[in-house]
Order: C-alpha cells, then structure tokens, then sequence
C-alpha cells in the first residue's frame, strides 16, 4: 500500500472508532435533560433516578469520546498537510468555533451538572444539562458543516493555489452541510433511544426494577421511533441532495449504468445488474429511483458509464453499504414501532422474544452509522473537496510509508485498549442498575 491508501485507512479508523461515542453523547445528553426537566416539572423522583442512571452512561461515554477525537485533528497536520495548507482558511473556522465555543461551553456546563448536584436549585441543575446538550449539538453541527463543504464547496475562490473563503454565509447555510446534520443528529438520537431500550430490555428480562425499566423503555420507544421516521425523512432529503451535487457517488449507490430517464428501482440486486424493469422481475417499482433522486418519476439519472472511470468512487462497497443502511434504518423503525405498541401492555415483561430482540438490537444503530458514513466518504471518491482537489493530493508529501504504518499500529492498539474500556465500564453500570437511594440529593435540592 502506499502513503495515500496507509492514511485513508489511519482516517477511516480513527474517525469510525470516534464516531461510536459521538451520536451516544448527542442522544444521551438530551434524553437525559428531558428526564431531569420531567423530574423537576413533575417531583416523580423516578425521573430523577432515571437521570442519575442514564446520566451515568451518558458520562462514560462523553470522556472517552472526547479522547478519541483528539488524534483526528493531528492528522490534519501529518498525514494531510496538502489537504491543510490547501483548505486552512475555510476548514480552520468552524473547527475553530468547536474548539473555543462550543466544546468550551458543553464542558462548563456539564462540569456544573456533575458538581451542582447538591450545590444548586432543580430548574438551575435542569438548566446546565440543557445548555450542556445544546452546545453539543452546536459542536455537531459545525463539524459537519466543515464536512459538509468538502463534499459540496460553496462560498470560496481559489486564489495562490488555495481556496480561501469569499462568503462565510454561503458555507453556514449550506444546503448539503445542513441536510447532513439534520440526518446525522436524528441517527444520534434514534441510537441512543435504542442503546436505553436494550438496556431496559435486559434487566426487565431479569425482573429487575421493572417499574424503572418499564418506563425507561416506553420512553426510549418513544424517542428511537420518532428520531428514525427523521431519519428516512432527511435521508430522503439528502438523497436529492446527493443527486444534485454528486451524481458520481448517487449513481454507485444505487449501482445505474446507462443514463437514463424514468429509472425504475430492483430491491434485491447486484452492483453490475441494469435498472430496467420488466414483467420477470418482482420486485423492481418502476420510475421509484428517478423520484427518489429528483421527486421526478420522469427524470434523467447519469449513469456510470458516461462518468470517466478514474473519478468513478469504488461501485460495490458503495452500494452495499447504502442498502444495508437502509436495511437497518427500516427494521430500528418498525422495532422501535413495536416497542411503543408492547410497552403499553401490562403484561410487558411477558413478551421475552421481543425483549431478546431488542438487547440484540443494540448494535445496530451504530453499525448503520458506520455503514452511511462509508457511504459518504467513499462514494465522494476521488475527491477529499468534491470537484476541486484529488484525494491523491491532499497527503502530505515529507511522510513515509512506514511512519504512516507505525502509527496506524499506534493508533489501533490505544482505540482498542480505549474500546475495550468504554465496553467494560458501559457493561459494568448498566447492570448495577439505578441507585435507590437519592434522599441527599431531593432534600438539598428542595431546600434550593
């Protein structure tokens, strides 16, 4: 392998690894803000136990995540110093606003929450999760903001071999940046929703604290199933987004060929079979793909062939990813669907099938994150800024294959020990199950 395909792969790892705890925070936070602002609203103390237990999670998850992505941003400077030197002035901002503001505001305020348990009032506790939670909803959005514009630069003019920023405006409100953050976040959320019902669902299958768990699923249901509607909502947005600005990347997804008008759509197939429908196959929906890509049943969707084979992102890892994405983004809304309807029933606990289900469901949010972030950064190939610079390019030119291998070795050997961690402690405070005493904290706080 060479130095370019050696710090790809040293990005994908390090970036997929980081990307495990990220939606968890974006999920967690805000359930858990609605929790204690139920609590507070309400005085039911088992809200306030249930912010204590998920908080918990919710904390474990932050630290470790905050140390993965701290490697990241040094391989902007040794593996990709092109790719640095090229962007600075437009990537530099928002990863500057991260920094400085919003992760600055997020840690404050969720110091205070940590700390200001028996130090503040109720509304003034609820207060910091909330502003905690925002700000790291800000954080997400400024990065795939940043991300957004690599995929789909808008605002800048290239100028000394660089391309420096013309309208800071034009790359806030970026309609591709946007579109990703709004399906990016909703995924967050339905993954967190379903990490709480996994873990509800296994301690209900033990009977233990059924009333707690039972409510914390119902909850959980609620919230997984309304963020993955979202979800298949902003997809459908981004797709058309996708078909407009990327039509390389929407073509591979969907494996189309030939150029052609009133594309049809074959559900089960292979990356080289053609789009045509016809009487044998049963299941192809005529002119779905041209309406999924321009709302147009009618419309014209390049294909393949008539795009140059060297800028052409890899078929086959493209397209499987997307439909196994989409695969998994069905079943968690009808699982989560499911989990509203039998949470309602007063024989719950007896549904010991579904239950199992959803503790094996777990996993598969995150592996349907992993899956649309391979979709988008493969299918953006060969391209690190859509149109303007050559994945090829943007590798630092002073470093050597075997430096690249080291520290990809480096790398994978402290995310492990970090993974394997982060597993642990999850695994450990999840059973313990909630605390049963809170009589400190509810005094302290009604004195407030």
């Amino acid at each position: 392998m060479n130095v370019v395909t050696l710090s790809q792969l040293q990005f994908a790892a390090t970036g997929m690894f980081h990307w495990i705890f990220v939606p968890l925070t974006l999920g967690l936070s805000i359930m858990t803000a609605w929790m204690e602002t139920k609590y507070v609203t309400t005085g039911d103390e088992t809200w306030l136990r249930m912010t204590k237990f998920w908080g918990k999670l919710f904390l474990i998850n932050f630290a470790l995540g905050v140390v993965t992505g701290i490697t990241m941003e040094f391989q902007f400077g040794l593996n990709w110093s092109e790719y640095s030197r090229f962007v600075g002035d437009i990537f530099g901002a928002p990863l500057a606003i991260e920094a400085t503001v919003a992760f600055f505001l997020e840690s404050v305020f969720l110091g205070v929450w940590i700390f200001g348990w028996n130090k503040l009032s109720k509304k003034v506790h609820a207060l910091s999760i909330w502003l905690s939670a925002i700000a790291s909803n800000v954080s997400a959005l400024v990065i795939l903001l940043a991300n957004g514009w690599m995929q789909h630069p808008v605002g800048y003019v290239l100028r000394n071999g660089r391309a420096e920023m013309s309208d800071f405006m034009a790359v806030l409100t970026n309609p591709y940046g946007l579109i990703k953050f709004g399906h990016t976040l909703m995924s967050g959320y339905a993954l967190a929703g379903f990490l709480v019902m996994g873990v509800s669902a296994w301690h209900l299958l033990r009977n233990n604290e059924a009333d707690f768990f039972k409510r914390s699923f119902k909850f959980a249901a609620t919230f997984a199933f309304v963020s993955s509607l979202l979800v298949g909502m902003t997809g459908d947005f981004h797709a058309v987004e996708i078909a407009k600005t990327q039509p390389a990347k929407f073509a591979a997804m969907e494996s189309v060929w030939e150029t052609r008008h009133g594309v049809g759509m074959n559900l089960l197939m292979f990356p080289d079979v053609s789009h045509e429908c016809n009487s044998v196959e049963m299941l192809c929906v005529p002119n779905a793909l041209s309406f999924l890509a321009f709302h147009d049943g009618n419309a014209t969707i390049k294909g393949l062939k008539d795009i140059p084979v060297e800028l052409r992102p890899p078929v086959t890892p493209t397209f499987l990813s997307f439909r196994l994405m989409v695969g998994l983004g069905t079943f968690m809304i009808l699982a989560s669907l499911a989990g509203i309807i039998l949470s309602r029933k007063k024989n719950f606990t007896d549904y010991r099938t579904f239950l199992t289900i959803m503790v094996c469901a777990i996993p598969a949010p995150y592996l349907a994150q992993q899956l649309g972030w391979l979709v988008a950064e493969l299918g953006r190939q060969p391209w690190i800024v859509y149109g303007v610079m050559k994945t090829s390019d943007a590798v630092s030119k002073s470093i050597s294959t075997t430096q690249v291998i080291l520290s990809l070795l480096g790398f994978t050997i402290l995310y492990g020990v970090l993974g394997a961690i982060d597993i642990y402690l999850l695994v450990k405070y999840a059973k313990m199950g909630p605390d049963k005493d809170l009589t400190n904290i509810i005094n302290v706080q009604g004195r407030s």
